[in-house]
Order: C-alpha cells, then sequence, then structure tokens
C-alpha cells in the first residue's frame, strides 16, 4: 500500500462502500442540528462547514460493517459522535483563540466566544439527548464516560499548559482522553451495535484507540511543519499557547543543556517568531523522526488490534486508515 495512498482514493472508497449509509447519519445529524431561532440557527449552519472528513462517523459505521453490519441505531450514534467531536472543536477554538477552522472563520472570530462556549453546550447536551432516543443505558453510559474522559483530557492539557518538564507518558494520557478516547467510543460503538462479542467489541475499542493517538501525534507534528494554507485552520497555536507536544518533548529531553535553556527560553515567552526561532534546534536533532516513529509504532498496533476481524472491504479500510493517520500532509 506504502506511500501511494491518497486522501482523495481513500474517501473514494469510503464512499463506494458505505456512501449512502453515511448519507444517512448525515441525515440524522443535520435533522438534529437546526433551531427555529435564527442567530441559533445560523450559527449551527456555520459549524456544519467545520465538519471535513467526518472521521469518526466513519470509523463507527466501518466497524459496524466489520462486526457484523451497520443497522438504523448506528445512524443516531454516527451523529452523536460528530456532534461530541464539533462541540469539542468550537470549544477549543475559544481555548486557543484561533481563527480559522476548514478555511472558514471560526465561531468565536466571526461571533464571540459566549456564542461559541453555548453552541458548543448545545452540540453536548444535544447529543445526549439524542443518545437517549435510542432507550439504552449502555449506549448513554457510554457515550457519557467518553465525553467525560474528553473534557478530562483538555482540562489535564491546560493545568499543564507551560509544564516543560511533561513527560511523555503524561503527554500521552493527555491525548488518550483529548483525542483517542472519542476514536475508540466510535469503534466500539460500532462493534457494539452490530451484536458483535466481547472479544470483536474490544478489539475494535483497541484499534480505535491507537489510531487516535497516531492521529494526534501526527497532528501535534504538522502544527510545527505544515503551512495553515495546507491545513486549513489556525497553527502554531500549541506554541503560543505552551502546550508540550511530543516533538517539544523529545527536543528538550535530548538537546544540551546550554540549548535545553535556549529552547526553554523561546518557549516560555511565546511570540509569533516562535516557530523559526525553534527551526534550527529542531533540524539539529531526531525531534520530528521520533515522533514519526511514535506515530506509526501506534498506527502499527491498531492494524494489529484487527488481527482477529474476519475479512471484509471494511476491514481492509479500517487497515488502511491506520497508514492514512500517519502519512497525511493535510
Amino acid at each position: 500500500m506504502g506511500d501511494h495512498l491518497t486522501t482523495h482514493d481513500l474517501l473514494a472508497r469510503v464512499e463506494e462502500l458505505i456512501g449512502d449509509e453515511l448519507e444517512q447519519a448525515e441525515r440524522v445529524f443535520l435533522n438534529e442540528v437546526n433551531s427555529k431561532h435564527p442567530y441559533v440557527h445560523d450559527v449551527l449552519q456555520h459549524i456544519t462547514r467545520f465538519q471535513g472528513k467526518r472521521l469518526r462517523p466513519i470509523l463507527l459505521l466501518l466497524s459496524a460493517a466489520a462486526s457484523g453490519g451497520i443497522k438504523e441505531s448506528h445512524f443516531v450514534l454516527a451523529s452523536v459522535v460528530e456532534m461530541i467531536h464539533l462541540a469539542t472543536l468550537v470549544h477549543d477554538d475559544v481555548l486557543d483563540d484561533a481563527l480559522i477552522r476548514r478555511h472558514v472563520a471560526t465561531v468565536n472570530a466571526r461571533w464571540n466566544n459566549e456564542t461559541s462556549v453555548l453552541v458548543g453546550d448545545f452540540l453536548f447536551t444535544h447529543a445526549f439527548h439524542l443518545t437517549a432516543s435510542l432507550g439504552d443505558a449502555r449506549a448513554c453510559r457510554l457515550i457519557g464516560r467518553a465525553t467525560n474522559l474528553v473534557c478530562e483530557g483538555e482540562l489535564a492539557q491546560i493545568y499543564e499548559r507551560g509544564n516543560l518538564d511533561l513527560s511523555e507518558s503524561q503527554y500521552l494520557e493527555i491525548i488518550n482522553g483529548k483525542t483517542a478516547e472519542l476514536c475508540a467510543i466510535s469503534t466500539q460503538l460500532g462493534a457494539m451495535y452490530s451484536d458483535a462479542d466481547e472479544k470483536m467489541i474490544q478489539a475494535m475499542d483497541d484499534y480505535g484507540r491507537a489510531l487516535g493517538v497516531a492521529f494526534q501525534i501526527t497532528d501535534d507534528l504538522l502544527d510545527l511543519l505544515g503551512t495553515e494554507e495546507q491545513m486549513g485552520k489556525s497553527l502554531g497555536s500549541d506554541l503560543q499557547k505552551e502546550k508540550l507536544t511530543l516533538p517539544l518533548i523529545r527536543l528538550l529531553s535530548q538537546s544540551r543543556q546550554e540549548d535545553q535553556i535556549a529552547i526553554q527560553e523561546i518557549l516560555s515567552q511565546p511570540d509569533q517568531q516562535t516557530k523559526s526561532k525553534l527551526d534550527q534546534f529542531i533540524k539539529n536533532s531526531d525531534a520530528i523522526e521520533y515522533a514519526a516513529n511514535r506515530a506509526r509504532d501506534f498506527a502499527i498496533k491498531a492494524r494489529e488490534s484487527l488481527k482477529g476481524c474476519p475479512p471484509s472491504q471494511a476491514k481492509q479500510i479500517l487497515e488502511e486508515l491506520t497508514e492514512f493517520a500517519i502519512q497525511r500532509s493535510i
């Protein structure tokens, strides 16, 4: 498979396999993300432009297809994970003072922080309301717990801001909640609601979790290496908000003492030049390569979780997603 996999190819294959089901999930989502109030309606319409690749609904539906088949309940659950994801994005943009998301203005940039916080709350509470419509306490409990862990990961990240001694294991713990949890709940629910056995549900949970970590490490690399035009969102915010990500943790741990002091100085007084000031130090280190290799380790772990899964097109795409997670340039 190698480096020839493009986003376009992969999404075309997803479309071919579960396009109709994705559309049904999208219909549920758009139907729910609505309001009679013109202002609320406008803001919610704007947020739908942040949707991007709809990775979490795709993961949920693919894991369902790979575990026994897609059912009606999966359309509701796919909408729920997308709502929670969008709620976290809207709140994230406030925390990061971000101006752009998916090439359009963030809610806080176009309106204000109050609107962002409240519309994020609207999406969270609506997600729980929609889950409850399934009449199954399992889904409510699992979604509630996952959302809790996502928020806990965000809080932990805020607490660790400016902590230049953050360890790799602490960083992994944060992203396990902040990013991996929502991927894991997507694949877990996909399997659970196609009546898969416990072993398959656990395997899908493991897959989603490892994939989520691989995605986040790659995102952290792109925050340092990408361009805003390429990525369609505000970059360098990790540096501005003094968030220590894996490449920076590696850079600090491998640098000579005098370089370490200089790097800490740059990181603790962020400005518009922080990225370029760090460039030389990063080029002289293995920080990028190390973080990319760690992302690959997690991608391999995700792929291995699928070993017990019977062969299917859905399984094959889930496997290919592990490669896509780490070789995105956009």
